[in-house]
């Protein structure tokens, strides 16, 4: 019972959260909907034991649909739908098309034969996903994620030219910024 519990839970928040989307007025709002249904999808993924995986999903979504979030608020005509909006076209069609999506997937699911299980699970799944998918070049992909990581680390570090001990002081103890630019902005 509690693993059912702790199942649906998630699962109907994603659920909801996934209809909520084309409910909003807001980009925004909706933004924050898609990112609480992802993140559903993620515990989900948890729950089956790809916690490599899982994580990622989580880690992926969060900081993509916080960026996502603020680049709307910068870029869009409405950010704070203070104006309606509506994220739906093509409503009949759209209806017809995912109705036909479900019946086939559903029947997919309920009518395949479905393999019966050959031996038992892998010690660390997590080890034998990335066996699957990277083959022998799993190291190769280790030092290339390191690199990538430790490259955009470097471009925010030397694309930012004063920081906040440029700004508030050695010790931070400054009570005003020294910005060249009045307004706390720097260029």
């Amino acid at each position: 019972m509690p693993d059912a519990v702790v199942f649906w839970v998630p699962a109907l928040i994603a659920v909801a959260a996934a209809v909520m989307v084309f409910r909003f007025d807001s980009m925004p709002r909706a933004t924050y909907a898609l990112l609480t249904a992802l993140l559903c999808v993620g515990v989900e993924v948890l729950l089956l034991g790809l916690d490599y995986l899982g994580v990622v999903i989580v880690l992926m979504m969060t900081i993509e649909m916080a960026l996502m979030a603020v680049f709307m608020v910068m870029f869009m005509a409405n950010p704070a739908g203070l104006t309606p909006m509506s994220m739906l076209h093509n409503r009949r069609g759209a209806a017809v098309l995912c109705t036909a999506v479900f019946a086939a997937l559903a029947a997919g699911t309920l009518l395949a034969p479905w393999p019966s299980r050959r031996g038992a699970p892998p010690g660390d799944p997590t080890r034998e996903l990335g066996r699957s998918l990277m083959g022998p070049h799993m190291l190769t992909m280790m030092v290339l994620g390191l690199a990538l990581f430790a490259t955009i680390v470097a471009s925010v570090v030397l694309a930012t030219r004063r920081g906040r001990y440029d700004r508030f002081g050695d010790d931070l103890a400054a009570r005003r910024a020294d910005d060249p630019v009045r307004g706390g902005l720097t260029r």
